[in-house]
């Protein structure tokens, strides 16, 4: 099927982005709050920030996919529909995205442009996407979005959609807007980013918040505030 007739197919995809309160470490504790985001979102498809799991904590043990402590996740998507986006130390290691649905957990991409001393620890991935009921969904974390190319390459791959989770502090909270409406003015995309909130390691004592999601004509649909907890949601139509 061409790329014409898939999209002649899709259906409106409605699109949230979290923003979890978030322990340290704690992947146990941190599942139960994304499973109330997911419940709270009433989305398709749920998008979280940057290692939204453990934090921005870089020395996290990576999360397999088969982890136990992603049964309160997995349940919460068996009951509402959702895929959820969940950003986590990965197998690899990589600065990962696991795919969570009602049957499980999936890796589904790393984060390809490492910032700072990431590349230490982590891998770096490559361009990735997912698709959600015909809708081809770019993937990316935080410092992929800074990058003009990561959007070209992933662009280049088909997508009508570029999801992103990031971590960043309170003074660049218009960073990811300004970044989204790049990549939306680019490739005329739709544009949804999940920015952490409250304190995590790596120095971010004060995140931004303010998660959002922009049409593919550049407007902003919807954002949170900056305070852990929120979520807001918008939908994406052909």
């Amino acid at each position: 099927m061409g790329r014409t007739e898939r999209r002649a197919e899709r259906r409106p995809l409605s699109v949230a982005v979290a923003q979890p309160r978030c322990v340290a470490h704690d992947v146990a504790a941190n599942a139960v709050a994304h499973a109330e985001a997911v419940r709270a979102a009433d989305a398709r498809v749920v998008v979280f920030p940057e290692l939204s799991l453990t934090g921005y904590e870089l020395d996290a043990v990576p999360v397999d996919p088969g982890d136990e402590r992603l049964a309160p996740i997995v349940a919460a998507c068996a009951e509402t529909g959702t895929l959820a986006l969940v950003g986590a130390p990965v197998p690899g290691p990589y600065i990962g995205v696991l795919a969570v649905d009602g049957e499980g957990a999936r890796v589904v991409y790393g984060k390809t442009y490492l910032h700072g001393s990431e590349a230490d620890r982590f891998k770096a991935g490559e361009p990735a996407v997912i698709e959600v009921d015909g809708w081809r969904l770019g993937l990316a974390v935080c410092r992929d979005t800074g990058v003009p190319e990561h959007a070209e390459r992933t662009a280049a791959l088909g997508i009508d959609g570029y999801v992103a989770g990031v971590v960043h502090a309170d003074h660049e909270a218009g960073v990811h807007g300004e970044r989204a409406r790049r990549v939306v003015a680019d490739h005329g995309v739709w544009a949804a980013t999940a920015a952490f909130a409250g304190p995590t390691g790596g120095g971010f004592d004060r995140t931004s918040g303010r998660s959002g999601i922009w049409s593919a004509e550049g407007a902003l649909l919807a954002e949170a505030g900056e305070a852990p907890d929120e979520v807001v949601r918008a939908v994406f139509t052909p």
